[in-house]
């Protein structure tokens, strides 16, 4: 694997690349950790109330709007119990923050016509 896409290492790899109009994390890792912590919050045997309420979302009989609600709620309710927090040590921070500014300087600081989606 080339120096360039080489992951920053820790207990969450992130992968960094750069397009030509950003730079682009890739918290595969991340990603992973938290689709194990729904599934471990689902499969639960001390509590089946997510459970239950995934199988309630599924009755197709249910009207639009309070599905929507139904759905909003369980993934607030499922976030709440999910990793979204990543500890770097001093040098895996110091080595992402290096490799950011390492792309990140390859990059235009306007964004051209075309690539107007990526400047918000």
């Amino acid at each position: 694997m080339p120096d360039d896409q080489k992951p920053v290492t820790g207990p969450i790899p992130v992968g960094v690349d750069v397009t030509p109009t950003a730079v682009v994390l890739d918290m595969a890792a991340l990603r992973d950790l938290i689709v194990g912590d729904v599934i471990e919050a689902l499969l639960d045997p001390q509590d089946t109330g997510l459970w239950d309420r995934l199988h309630e979302l599924a009755d197709t009989e249910r009207a639009p709007q309070e599905g929507r609600l139904l759905t909003e709620e369980l993934v607030a309710d499922l976030g709440e119990r999910c990793s979204s927090r990543v500890p770097l040590t001093v040098p895996q921070a110091w080595s992402l923050a290096n490799r950011l500014m390492e792309l990140a300087s390859r990059l235009p600081w306007f964004p051209r016509q075309q690539d107007r989606r990526h400047a918000a």
